[in-house]
């Protein structure tokens, strides 16, 4: 009974040295300067099941596009279903005129910033261009690693092509949940000519419809529609038994997506206008108020207004001010022993007048 004792009193003592440990790990955050995240609840993570649920009572599918950690925060705070991380980064985030450009390492860096702030949607990662269409075996191994470092619930990769359903075959065979997408496919816009929306002609739509299909048989737990005339995605939403996601589809898809800058009007960049989907709703115009924010932050620098005595909150004592000046001049440095003098009576005035400004007249 004595070592029983022993032994529990030493995992105590190794708890209690494992919370100290812990508190004062870098990435464990505390309530000093800046403050952290709060632990989400496991037992509210959006799944595979939730979503099948949501499906079947005809309850729409919410997702959105984001690409960092406080955009993914922002989804997690609104109840988002599902965070799709898109190689459309490439344009919005990282200036390119295609999605072509991005590799699967900036892929899995932009995974892991959504999946560290997004504790409650599931998390989907595009498989970017040139890491899935050689052979099942390299999409199965790029799929596995979007899971494993890039923290993701599933992935989605882009077409309806032999390889493309056989690839999704694959990597649903390995235990890995796939996300299917027909229409528009950024990805092949070399064949396609462009940004170009599909299913506009007969043959078009018969095969939006069919891939769609295909992608249901090869194990998809989900379609994106992108850029086909609403007859069509209706069409295809009936003949599928699995969710389809729209953008730029039309109501009558089981859910819809559209990219967190888009929908917040956050890039007014004309490079950024340019590429902007027309069939995109701005709930938001942030980057106006952005313009306008960074606009008074330079005015404010610039006549010297900020930063102020209300921004400027750490103090030392004027008996500290005192000693200080007494070792600087001892170390000869007169000049800075009278700028800190100089600094120290400007903020006492500014605060004793309650002005913000520390401007010299």
């Amino acid at each position: 009974m004595a070592v029983f004792f022993s032994a529990l009193s030493r995992t105590k003592s190794a708890l209690r040295s494992h919370s100290v440990f812990l508190r004062c790990m870098s990435n464990v955050p505390e309530n000093t300067v800046y403050g952290g995240p709060k632990p989400q609840n496991p037992n509210q993570r959006v799944t595979l099941t939730h979503l099948k649920q949501k499906y079947r009572k005809g309850q729409p599918i919410t997702v959105v596009t984001a690409y960092d950690y406080p955009s993914a925060v922002h989804v997690d705070t609104a109840g988002i279903d599902m965070c799709l991380v898109g190689d459309s980064a490439a344009m919005v985030v990282h200036g390119h005129d295609t999605t072509l450009p991005i590799s699967l390492d900036e892929m899995l860096v932009h995974c892991r910033a959504v999946a560290r702030g997004a504790k409650r949607p599931l998390l989907v990662g595009d498989l970017s261009f040139g890491t899935y269409e050689s052979s099942t075996s390299q999409a199965v191994d790029t799929a596995v690693r979007v899971l494993k470092e890039g923290g993701m619930d599933a992935i989605k990769l882009e077409g309806g092509s032999l390889s493309r359903i056989t690839a999704a075959r694959g990597i649903v065979e390995a235990g890995i949940a796939v996300m299917g997408h027909v229409g528009l496919t950024p990805q092949a816009i070399s064949v396609l000519g462009g940004f170009r929306p599909q299913g506009k002609s007969v043959a078009t739509a018969v095969k939006v419809v069919e891939t769609a299909l295909l992608l249901q048989e090869a194990g998809c737990f989900s379609v994106v529609l992108e850029c086909v005339p609403p007859p069509v995605a209706a069409a295809a939403t009936s003949a599928l038994r699995i969710p389809t996601i729209g953008i730029g589809a039309g109501p009558f898809c089981s859910g819809q997506v559209l990219v967190y800058h888009d929908l917040l009007g956050m890039l007014q960049h004309p490079h950024h206008a340019k590429v902007t989907p027309k069939f995109c709703k701005q709930y938001a115009g942030v980057g106006d108020v952005i313009n306008k924010a960074l606009l008074e932050y330079k005015k404010e620098v610039t006549n010297c207004s900020f930063p102020g005595p209300a921004h400027s909150p750490y103090k030392i004592s004027p008996s500290d001010v005192n000693g200080f000046l007494n070792e600087l001049q001892k170390l000869g440095l007169d000049n800075a022993a009278s700028a800190a003098a100089e600094a120290a009576e400007k903020i006492g005035r500014a605060e004793s007048s309650g002005d913000g400004s520390t401007a010299s007249d």
